[in-house]
């Protein structure tokens, strides 16, 4: 028995020790990424190479993971890291070309890749070419690559040019089958958000909304894609309604979606040719972050002033939520960081980089008000993004001057409140009964074990639509309008950016450097340091966080649902002050 109990033992501990081994092996590796990932010098005769794959996002943080295990699923690109890269490749003299490598690229919405597009166009003026190369071309890569000089694809190939949809996903037969009941209240006629738990298919007011802003959003791709290419719109339209994913690469060259036939092999010598060079030993290539690295190790301007660029993406909560990830925008966190940009003598200027479809009401009235203390101080503009919807707009109304991409969808002015009633399921399906004793009349409100009674109904939607009042009466002191003009373009409807523009909700379409450069103009500075605001995570503090399960359970939900998983994200807001909502349809997904 003592032999026994000494083998276990030391089994025991030999797995501790080998566990402990290689733990300390894989912090080491992590800390040999962190510090190899600091600053890379670019090479001479350099050709920055963009990869279109993974999930695109507003501000990529470096996973340890995905690098420790090469796990390209994981994967993140920033789109903040690939327009400093183009930006700055342009002016770089050791950058003689870009190769955009297409792919899978998930997460993108038309706006994002529409900056993106902008950027290579702006760099193509600096007489420096661009090449691409596809096995496939999905429809939004191929919107990006359209702006090549060369366009080449796998003779094998397939390139996608269908037309653009958007879907939304209804789930009240799935609650009607489980017993619970969704209690809505809303204002606002195209505040659709509400609909996929109370309705089986799109309101006529949604449906008129999507249509309008996805044939304003296909008519923007389609004419980019006509420039470029030097094809028609018509021509263009009638080869979506051909299923051009089916044709042989032949054809794609033939309809000049292409201009080259190529293996994947022949790749380097094509780009060695653009060169005049003769060989792909004769340059060297730089990646994305690489590139973006290396031009944000430049000297802070002598003169000290900043010009601040603060990211607002994700939803609006106020405080974090564990297990769902880090994309949102903590209002308790953002009121700080502001707070601090304002009191900073350095900071000239703000630029509020929004991308956010919204969610908490009491959130976004936080954040704005911190946006009105900047405003007294200095300028703050904003640049708005994928999204800057309902909340997303909300906080932005206020500022000096707004920005948008002619794609990005904006808008949305409305409030609603969601809360779950689960009689039928507790007490018929489960035979699960509650009973309550009170000392007021509204003691037990918010009980989901029963209906709300007429009063309760009453309340809720008078706080609703005293919130309806403020966020109008906010939106029309920031747009300097007044709110009954603003009602009459609010209801919750969601335009897209060049609309907006035409109705008075944005001032300027352009991208981020566009706002940079109306912060800088009303900051009166010339010459400053652009700085970008909140500092990302170091690889430890993830490690940190993976540790405590803060993103995991995030990550294998995603994994599982995939774009799905929108389903469920504001479930866990139902609570509190997070029930009441100024959100756009979390269903809403681009086929792009």
């Amino acid at each position: 028995m003592k032999d026994f109990l000494k083998y276990v033992l030391a089994t025991i501990t030999g797995l501790v020790v080998l566990g402990l081994l290689a733990t300390i092996s894989s912090v080491v590796t992590l800390l040999g990424m962190s510090m190899q990932s600091t600053t890379v010098p670019v090479p001479d005769n350099a050709v920055l190479t963009l990869k279109l794959n993974g999930t695109l996002v507003e501000r990529a943080e470096e996973n340890p993971f995905a690098q420790l295990f090469g796990n390209a699923a994981m994967e993140e690109q920033g789109l903040d890291d690939m327009l400093s890269a183009v930006r700055h490749a342009a002016e770089n003299d050791k950058v003689k070309g870009i190769y955009i490598e297409a792919g899978a690229l998930s997460g993108a919405t038309p706006a994002m890749l529409e900056e993106l597009r902008h950027a290579l166009v702006d760099f193509k003026k600096s007489g420096k070419f661009i090449v691409s190369y596809g096995d496939t071309y999905t429809q939004g890569a191929y919107y990006i690559c359209s702006v090549a000089d060369s366009v080449v694809i796998n003779p094998q190939g397939m390139l996608d040019w269908k037309g653009l949809a958007m879907q939304s996903v209804f789930v009240k037969d799935f609650l009607d089958k489980v017993g619970v009941k969704m209690q809505v209240f809303k204002v606002g006629t195209y505040k659709s958000a509400v609909e996929p738990v109370i309705l089986n298919e799109m309101s006529e007011a949604n449906k008129e909304q999507l249509t309008v802003m996805s044939g304003e959003i296909w008519d923007n791709m389609t004419k980019a894609v006509s420039e470029s290419r030097k094809i028609s719109v018509d021509k263009l339209n009638a080869l979506a309604d051909t299923a051009v994913m089916f044709c042989d690469a032949e054809f794609y060259k033939k309809e000049k979606l292409v201009d080259k036939l190529a293996y994947s092999d022949d790749v380097p010598g094509i780009i060695a040719a653009m060169m005049e060079v003769e060989d792909k030993d004769d340059y060297s290539t730089i990646g994305t972050v690489d590139m973006a690295n290396a031009a944000g190790n430049e000297p802070k301007n002598e003169s000290g002033d900043i010009i601040a660029v603060y990211y607002a993406y994700g939803d609006i909560v106020q405080e974090a939520s564990s297990g769902y990830g880090n994309t949102e925008i903590v209002g308790s966190k953002v009121v700080r960081d502001l707070k601090k940009l304002a009191e900073d003598d350095d900071v000239k200027a703000v630029v509020l980089r929004v991308n956010s479809g919204g969610g908490s009401a009491y959130a976004s009235e936080q954040i704005w008000n911190q946006v009105m203390n900047i405003k007294s101080e200095k300028p703050i503009i904003v640049s708005m993004g994928g999204m800057a919807a309902s909340g997303g707009y909300y906080i932005s109304c206020a500022a000096d001057w707004i920005v948008a991409e002619p794609t990005t969808l904006t808008g949305s002015i409305g409030i609603f409140g969601m809360f779950p009633e689960a009689s039928e399921l507790l007490n018929e399906k489960l035979g699960i009964h509650f009973q309550s004793v009170k000392t007021n009349k509204y003691s037990d409100f918010g009980d989901i074990s029963r209906p709300m009674n007429t009063g309760e109904q009453a309340m809720l939607q008078g706080y609703i639509n005293r919130g309806y009042e403020l966020f109008t009466k906010r939106c029309a002191g920031g747009r300097k309008m007044k709110q009954d003009k603003i009602k009459a373009i609010a209801e919750g409807r969601v335009w897209t950016g060049v609309h907006a523009k035409q109705i008075g909700l944005v001032d300027q379409l352009g991208g981020l450097e566009d706002a940079i450069a109306v912060a800088k103009k009303k900051a009166k500075v010339e010459k400053c340091t652009v700085m970008n605001y909140p500092e990302k995570p170091s690889i430890f503090d993830q490690l940190l966080n993976q540790a405590q399960g803060s993103s995991y359970a995030d990550a294998k939900m995603q994994e599982v649902f995939g774009e799905y998983y929108n389903l469920l994200k504001p479930l866990r807001r139902m609570n509190g002050k997070g029930s009441v909502e100024a959100s756009v349809p979390y269903y809403l997904m681009f086929n792009l």
